[in-house]
């Protein structure tokens, strides 16, 4: 069982977990606490553990209520809310001594009573919901929003508040407002009438969420999608990147539909398989439009083929890869970051493809526009790698900024008037030295029409098996990758001056941040670098080369990142020491403590 004592009172720094069953509507009422929490001014994070079934198997979802903002998982669980009978003992051992336990006392089960060291509350939520709802969906339904109003006298959460949720979540069928706010109203009077609240561990109001929103990291990179300027959308529905053309498709239902006609500005094509999808993609952009493709690691391997097209024949592409368990069918519905070496040498050949690693939804957003930018400007697929932690979880952002006056980078794109004052137009050659040629669309002129191709071509863009011609192109490209490197996001660094550096990525900046404030506390200075793109920055091998003991921090068994390092910088590979997370759950900052202590007790860092 968990070792930290909850009895001390916790105020605004706790974690509530529920366990529930997949397909029974809890959803709706562990969101409602979520915001509850949030429109209270209380920083807060959500984590949801979902089986990869429609429904029927359990089902968790966590909480953390965070007075300093930390936006990582807690590790820990202060409340449990114990609803699914058949994860009972494993929901019970998991609650740390002196925290409280929930569960619906209708059938009473002498195992929940089975620890001393925490405090039970039995609610007949079942009988209650018999009691006052006809029929067994209303009833299953409504015992999940009534758990929500127990736990609302229990943490003191404002009743006013949870109805202003609801009438906003359901402005037109105002009947479904009052029937679910009597449902909390009923576990929220058992509570106050049965048991002393609100418990030590408790909510109180803050202001601590001004200027921010509660938004998942799909839904933002879709939204940076659009103010991209992307029109065209493909792909295969894939666990968990589907809710990111979803969000896509619903923002442009409102904002991409000519008001004068009614048609629609905007392309999405469900295709028959991934490979097609991206076959769309490279179409639609060597056409000039912006388009993407969202997918998961099995989709990038079925990729492959026209990822190698699309770099060879220097076609802009967008990919969203959300990463999950694998391989193969692995984990859906769990998440890790072992795409990192499948995206970045994807297709046979000799291929490296532009990364960029956003941490969190404002990061997605941001990325997104970027990676439009650099796919045009590089004429190259740009892989964005989210994981499913950072784009199906709640995280709590800032509000994003935008800036009105921003124009794409459609890089050296040739008009009509600039290839009538060529001489001839060459389509691979390198005139200013960067790697990257001129392009144009089709159409635009007949003098800059030329053969796109993936078999091999020389410089003018003619076929060619001439071993010197090939090698040429090859080596141009290798200068364009060179080039990318000065384009990325630089890397984000945070240094002391320590002789021991942390370098991690994504979606563990958020322990990685909350673990160096525990060191720090205990009196251990680390330095930090977050990759946020490959190819790698100059920055990245500077701290790798400034620093004797270099902790390289990822969600994978492979250390993909520690080899990523190893082969694109000239770090030794003796001062990299990996600190590794790949059961599937979001990381948490105590297994990355953990490492660096083990790893100072061996006198490996100074």
């Amino acid at each position: 069982m968990p070792e930290r004592a909850s009895a001390s009172p916790r105020v605004n720094d706790f974690s509530v977990k529920f366990a529930t069953v997949n397909g029974s509507g809890s959803t709706s009422a562990n969101s409602l606490v979520m915001k509850a929490i949030f429109r209270m001014g209380v920083p807060v994070v959500g984590k949801n553990f979902f089986p990869s079934n429609i429904q029927g198997l359990p089902t968790w979802y966590e909480i953390r209520v965070t007075r300093d903002g930390w936006r990582a998982r807690a590790g820990s669980v202060d409340i449990m809310v114990a609803m699914n009978a058949a994860t009972y003992s494993s929901d019970v051992r998991e609650v740390c001594a002196g925290g409280y336990l929930v569960y619906d006392s209708t059938w009473p089960s002498n195992t929940l009573l089975a620890r001393d060291d925490i405090k039970t509350f039995g609610v007949p939520f079942a009988q209650l919901c018999n009691e006052n709802f006809e029929g067994a969906r209303a009833r299953t339904l409504m015992k999940n929003i009534m758990y929500a109003g127990t736990l609302a006298a229990l943490i003191d959460l404002d009743l006013e508040v949870i109805r202003s949720l609801l009438a906003e979540t359901f402005a037109k069928k105002p009947a479904l407002v009052e029937s679910n706010m009597k449902a909390i109203e009923i576990g929220y009077r058992y509570a106050k009438e049965k048991f002393t609240c609100p418990l030590p561990t408790r909510i109180e109001r803050m202001k601590a969420t001004a200027g921010h929103l509660i938004i998942d990291g799909n839904t933002a990179a879709a939204l940076g999608c659009l103010y991209a300027g992307a029109t065209v959308g493909a792909w295969y529905p894939i666990t968990p990147s589907t809710s990111l053309m979803d969000a896509f498709r619903a923002l442009c239902a409102r904002h991409r539909v000519d008001p004068r006609t009614g048609k629609n500005d905007y392309v999405i094509v469900q295709a028959e398989d991934e490979l097609a999808a991206i076959g769309v993609v490279i179409g639609a952009s060597w056409n000039g439009v912006r388009a993407f493709t969202p997918t998961s690691g099995p989709g990038i391997s079925l990729m492959q083929e026209f990822i190698g097209l699309a770099y060879y024949a220097e076609v802009p592409a967008v990919i969203f890869d959300v990463q999950r368990v694998g391989p193969s069918t692995g984990m859906p519905t769990r998440t890790q970051q072992c795409d990192l070496l499948a995206c970045a040498y994807a297709s046979h050949g000799d291929t490296r493809h532009v990364m960029l690693f956003p941490d969190s939804p404002e990061e997605c957003f941001e990325m997104a526009v970027k990676a439009f930018d650099l796919a045009e400007r590089l004429q190259t697929p740009v892989f964005v790698l989210l994981d499913l932690d950072i784009g199906m979880n709640d995280w709590m952002a800032p509000d994003f900024k935008w800036d009105d006056s921003y124009q794409p980078d459609r890089g050296k794109m040739l008009s009509d008037e600039q290839v009538a004052g060529l001489g001839k137009f060459q389509r691979y050659l390198d005139p200013d030295g960067d790697g990257i040629p001129y392009r144009t669309l089709p159409g635009v002129s007949p003098k800059a029409a030329y053969f796109t191709r993936g078999s091999g071509h020389n410089r003018y863009g003619a076929y060619t098996e001439d071993s010197a011609e090939y090698q040429d192109v090859m080596d141009r490209l290798t200068r364009k990758f060179a080039t990318a490197a000065r384009l990325v996001p630089p890397a984000v660094i945070e240094s002391r001056g320590a002789s021991a550096g942390i370098v991690s990525l994504g979606s563990c900046d958020a322990p990685v941040r909350e673990a160096l404030a525990s060191l720090r506390r205990s009196g251990t200075a680390i330095d930090y670098l977050r990759v946020r793109g490959f190819p790698f920055g100059a920055e990245v091998e500077e701290f790798l080369a400034t620093h004797q003991t270099i902790f390289v921090v990822e969600q994978n068994r492979d250390a993909q990142l520690r080899s990523l390092l190893t082969l694109e910088t000239a770090v030794d590979k003796k001062k990299l020491r990996s600190i590794l997370h790949y059961n599937g759950l979001p990381m948490a900052a105590d297994c990355i403590v953990d490492g660096i202590n083990s790893a100072m007790a061996q006198g490996v860092a100074a």
